[in-house]
């Protein structure tokens, strides 16, 4: 799928993208690769990050000597190969694996190219670190929390709303332009894009984030409702955080109507680019129905979409996006249903 990757790193980028992997394959051939590398450089990175295996304090550093191998700015790559022989997902251990093959398909890309790739990835890190910085000490029985809304906002432009200003830049870089200010207008509605799949992931493992001792909903939001991080462990108490829920699913909302926006803004000839936007986006707009719906609390009945569901938006979009009526149609609808 991938152009300028080999087959096994193909083999791998699929076992560990799951449903983005549909929306890389239908990118256009120009871009392909370069949003592939990216994806399987900050997968490496969040697998080392997220280890059940390893301190808090080697995480760090065998995240900061990766980051910094391939900035150019240190000599070796760290020894990954105990933490690969761990890894529950077989996709995730052989890409800790051959993480210095991955990172060597850099230099078949222009310098340029190198260059978005390589400032997106550091900024994706530095939202790793971060997290596990502030994440420390937290255990089932130290829960931390986030302080506020800018540090949620600030967590979600790190690891997601930098990709979305990767993705513009790459696709500016190589498909097509735009004035200067529909350039910086498209690349505003880039990052809310970005956050708004994060936010969909934040909001939907909330009980997976609750069993490490994070909590990503910050206490003083907590407190406005009489709640504790500590409550969010019952799910019961759904009934007093629903409010609080709908709120961050409110504007989790809000930013999909910009990756709505984002889509409009690209030309209808790159029909291609449109349909591998519109697919997490469309997914995104069924989850969220499902987290207001459900009960996320409950970690025994996990809210997600089926992948008989998936297949349907990959369906409909293939058949939507060569036609400029039909894919404003399907976006017409999912952002109505965003607001139902």
């Amino acid at each position: 799928m991938a152009d300028l990757l080999d087959p096994e790193l193909d083999k791998i980028l699929e076992g560990t993208s799951r449903s983005f992997y549909l929306s890389l394959g239908k990118l256009p051939s120009k871009i392909r690769s370069q949003i592939g590398l990216l994806y399987l450089l900050a997968r490496t990175s969040d697998t080392i990050a997220d280890s059940e295996k390893g301190s808090t304090s080697d995480r760090l550093a065998w995240l900061q000597q990766y980051g910094d191998y391939v900035q150019g700015l240190g000599e070796s790559l760290p020894d990954l190969s105990e933490l690969a022989a761990v890894q529950r997902i077989p996709a995730e251990g052989r890409l800790l694996e051959v993480v210095g093959a991955t990172v060597s398909c850099l230099d078949g890309f222009s310098r340029e190219d190198q260059n978005r790739i390589k400032q997106c990835l550091e900024i994706i890190i530095s939202g790793q670190i971060l997290d596990l910085e502030r994440f420390a000490h937290a255990s089932p029985d130290n829960m931390v929390s986030l302080q506020d809304d800018s540090e949620l906002d600030d967590y979600a432009y790190r690891v997601a709303g930098s990709v979305g200003e990767f993705w513009t830049s790459i696709s500016l870089g190589h498909l097509f332009k735009l004035s200067e200010e529909d350039e910086s207008k498209l690349y505003e509605l880039a990052v809310r894009f970005g956050k708004a799949l994060q936010m969909i992931n934040i909001l939907r493992d909330i009980p997976e984030d609750l069993a490490m001792g994070r909590c990503y909903i910050p206490s003083p939001s907590l407190s406005e409702f009489d709640l504790v991080p500590e409550d969010l462990l019952d799910p019961t108490n759904i009934g007093s955080f629903r409010p609080l829920y709908s709120r961050y699913l409110d504007l989790t909302a809000e930013h999909l109507e910009s990756a709505i926006d984002y889509i409009e803004m690209l030309p209808h000839s790159q029909f291609r680019l449109r349909g591998a936007c519109m697919l997490p986006v469309l997914i995104a707009y069924r989850t969220l129905n499902r987290l207001r719906e459900g009960n996320v609390l409950d970690p025994g009945h996990r809210i997600k979409i089926s992948r008989e569901e998936i297949k349907d938006v990959v369906k409909r979009v293939a058949l939507a996006v060569p036609f400029p009526g039909s894919s404003s149609k399907l976006l017409g609808k999912a952002r109505i249903m965003g607001r139902s």
